[in-house]
């Protein structure tokens, strides 16, 4: 017992460690502020009508009006029956948001480090290395909480799978089942995708080891466990994930036959553009950022003393020293071809020198597939700037079209790079490594990272300009002194940043070489180590986010704030859709937040309406905006923002006397703009079995909505005769039934969105409600593989416990 104890608590020690450290960096959290995150803020706006109706009713509705015109929440926070794979995720999250998600980081590099045989102290220093990553932080501090959710539990995934291939099969399964289960639950596809390209490389890794050492059958036997494994934690996630590939179709990621652009152009009909998916490139030369943090300027907007060129710049143009100082504290510091950075990707230059140290003294699979890893990340982060190796992922990867930012795939970087850092200091410390070869490893790493930072700081007029995107605007607007003072404040971050790096390479050079010569034990060269990585990492981590990002909690609870216009249009109790052009309408969650939108915030749009936006609503197009029952629009005044009322707007449903047959999208969506949308339909030709060929016209008929909840609408009609009766609600092919009296019935989509359908003559009652099948059969499946998960974590417990 006393053995147990003693074996067990270095470990609690290091998870009290852990948790210190993430309070302490986001010690604000303690006083009961929460992160101002621009992302989250958004997202809260999306979510109130559903987080309101769900408070109110006990229900979740899987539907919400309040953005796009209409949209599954699927993707917005959706609670789903026997989500077992959440709470536990919650339980290990227990810390206040965002010191949960580094707390996330350390324990799962921690977890990462063990599996792979190192000693709880090297574990530890990975595990700082790996969480203050200036990358994981930065995404915490805009709100990629979900991006940072994933990120987390990426280490557990690779520990489960490296215990698979050690044959230990029982150990490998479960921790692989539980770890790619809370992986998939964090509702990032993206980053869960990037670790499968990973994974693959490591795959290919062992299958070649397994081959040269005709180990064979355990590669694949292990392979089919872990097969296993990833299957049950599909299964347990199936509600979100079902729902997610529902939706995915819908979506700007899917294919809605469109094959024009609003310009005229021909584009792909399924995936996303080139543009969009590469429109965040890394630059190639902007790459050693991971070494040097501000190597080209830092972030869009750096912060400047009042010692900077140009702050005496802008004093001599005659601004005032508050002036000045204001606009020093936003300098367009960056000079790389990125359209926006919020922080550069900084690794460390102490954990990139003992990766460079590492690659000499390590030989075996680990190397190549983190070093494999950390390539086909870097070449693919590069996107636009690498050309023929992105267009061949874009046109011959499955799924690799369906996500944007390109950059992001070097968290891979971030995970693969620490790992081996950890591993050359594993080396350095293990005795059957010759003193030779470690000296080798010191001399070399020392004149490759010393050596760059050196020629960097020596010929850096010669290689570069510093010369930013912008400064074009800039001379034409503040002259070409002005640049000048900007260039020079860039050439002096640069050389402040280059000489931090080297001496940090220094330091650790210093360090290792003080082992070799038997002047520090190994328990001084990693408190060494530690101390480094913290005094390298957390102050370019503070640059971006820090104290000054906290706010009190009401401040993030009620992140929007009524204006007038806002308490004018909710003054109207109908319901109806409100046009934003106070703000960008398809890049903000603020009018969901109080009304109706038909823009809204989200990284998957509603396809068809992301395709509307396109070719009319951004042009203002008053039949379109009509048709979609906009009432009121938010405009910008000089006496500030104000309600308009449309009174033209066509109202909840109207029935029409004619239909515009078409027979594809293209036709669909060009025809809207030549129709009148009032008294004709758009309607597409495989749903004449559903429409009479010939329409009668009733004065006299009218249709009215008499009920509204989320999933939930409900109509009145009356009329003499048959009747095509269009509803101003979104068309979305799967969940929505539609009632007539309590009989169900058929609807269909027109008008390229809309909802459309035969009403019979007389007086009748028109039900729409949101049932997804999609939840009801995930549910069942999350349910069994949850409970079959439970009974394997605790037989396989058990069973180690009895062997033990």
């Amino acid at each position: 017992m006393i053995r147990s104890l003693k074996s067990i608590l270095p470990h609690i020690l290091v998870v009290l460690g852990f948790v210190f450290l993430s309070l302490a960096y986001f010690n604000p959290v303690l006083q009961g502020k929460e992160i101002f995150q621009s992302d989250i803020v958004q997202y809260i706006g999306m979510a109130k009508e559903q987080n309101d109706f769900r408070a109110e009713t006990g229900e979740e509705p899987y539907w919400t009006d309040a953005a796009f015109g209409g949209m599954p929440t699927y993707q917005l926070g959706a609670n789903y029956p026997h989500n077992y794979i959440k709470k536990i995720d919650s339980v290990l999250r227990f810390l206040p948001r965002p010191a949960d998600y580094l707390f996330l980081y350390f324990i799962g590099f921690y977890i990462l480090l063990l599996t792979l045989r190192l000693d709880y102290k090297l574990a530890f220093l990975g595990a700082l290395a790996f969480g203050f990553s200036t990358y994981l932080i930065i995404i915490l501090g805009v709100g990629h909480n979900a991006k940072a959710h994933a990120i987390a539990y990426m280490p557990m995934v690779l520990a489960g799978i490296i215990l698979c291939f050690r044959s230990n099969y029982i150990s490998g399964f479960l921790l692989l089942s539980l770890a790619m289960a809370l992986e998939i639950g964090a509702n990032h596809f993206q980053m869960t995708y990037y670790l499968l390209l990973l994974l693959l490389v490591l795959g290919v890794a062992y299958l070649i080891d397994a081959y040269r050492k005709k180990q064979l059958p355990h590669y694949f036997k292990a392979l089919g466990v872990m097969v296993i494994a990833v299957i049950l934690a599909i299964a347990t996630n199936a509600t979100n994930l079902l729902a997610t590939q529902e939706y995915a179709a819908f979506s700007t990621r899917g294919d809605t036959g469109l094959t024009i652009t609003a310009e005229g152009t021909d584009q792909k009909s399924d995936g996303l553009s080139f543009e969009y998916i590469t429109e965040y490139s890394y630059g190639i030369l902007e790459s050693f950022n991971l070494f040097i943090p501000r190597f080209m300027g830092g972030s869009s907007s750096e912060e400047l003393g009042e010692d900077s060129q140009m702050y005496l710049q802008l004093i001599k143009m005659g601004a005032s020293p508050v002036q000045a100082r204001d606009f020093a504290k936003n300098a367009p510091t960056y000079w790389g071809d990125q359209p926006f950075v919020g922080a550069p990707a900084y690794i460390g230059a102490t954990v990139l020198f003992l990766f460079v140290f590492a690659l000499f003294l390590i030989k075996d699979r680990l190397k190549w597939w983190i070093v494999g890893g950390t390539i086909l990340a870097l070449l693919l982060s590069w996107g636009k700037n690498f050309l023929f190796f992105t267009e061949f992922f874009i046109d011959y990867v499955p799924l690799y079209d369906k996500f944007r930012a390109v950059s992001s795939i070097q968290v891979l970087i971030e995970l693969c790079i620490p790992i081996l850092a950890i591993f050359g200091l594993y080396k350095l410390f293990n005795e059957f490594e010759k003193t030779e070869e470690k000296q080798y490893a010191l001399k070399w790493a020392t004149i490759i990272t010393g050596g760059i930072a050196l020629l960097f700081l020596v010929f850096k007029s010669a290689l570069f300009n510093f010369s930013g995107g912008n400064d074009a605007v800039y001379m034409e607007q503040m002259g070409a002194e002005f640049v000048r003072a900007l260039k020079d404040d860039r050439r002096a971050i640069f050389n402040a940043d280059t000489i931090r790096s080297l001496v940090f390479v220094l330091l650790s050079a210093t360090l290792i070489w003080l082992y070799i010569k038997q002047k520090a034990n190994k328990n001084l060269v990693i408190m060494g180590f530690v101390l480094l990585i913290l005094a390298d990492l957390i102050p370019v981590d503070r640059r971006y986010v820090n104290n000054d990002d906290f706010v009190a909690a009401r401040a993030m609870n009620q992140p929007f704030q009524q204006t007038a216009a806002d308490a004018q249009i909710l003054q109207d109790p109908g319901h109806f859709r409100v046009f934003d052009l106070a703000e960008s309408p398809f890049n903000t969650g603020r009018t969901s937040y109080f009304h109706n939108s038909i823009g809204g915030y989200h990284a998957a749009k509603p396809g068809r309406i992301q395709e509307l936006f396109d070719f009319y609503i951004s042009r203002n197009n008053m039949e379109i905006l009509n048709m979609l029952n906009v009432k009121y629009f938010i405009i910008p005044t000089e006496e500030g923002v104000q309600a308009q009322q449309n009174p033209e707007a066509f109202g909840n449903a109207w029935f029409v006397n004619k239909v515009k047959w078409v027979e594809n999208p293209n036709e669909a969506i060009l025809s809207l703009g030549e129709t009148k949308l009032d008294s004709v339909a758009v309607v597409h030709v495989e749903h004449k079995n559903l429409v009479p060929s010939e329409l009668e016209a009733d004065p006299s008929a009218a249709i009215e909505l008499i009920s509204q909840q989320p999933n939930e609408l409900v109509y009145k009609s009356k009329s003499s005769k048959e009747q095509l009766a269009v509803f101003s609600e979104i068309y979305y092919p799967n969940g929505w039934k539609t009632f007539i009296d309590g009989k169900e019935s058929v609807h269909f989509r027109l008008n390229y969105v809309l909802r459309g359908m035969m009403i019979p003559a007389g007086e009748h009652e028109i039900r729409f409600e949101f049932e997804p099948e999609v939840v009801k059969t995930g549910s069942i499946i999350s349910l069994s593989a949850s409970i079959l998960l439970g009974l394997l974590l605790l037989g396989g417990l058990f069973y180690k416990y009895k062997r033990k």
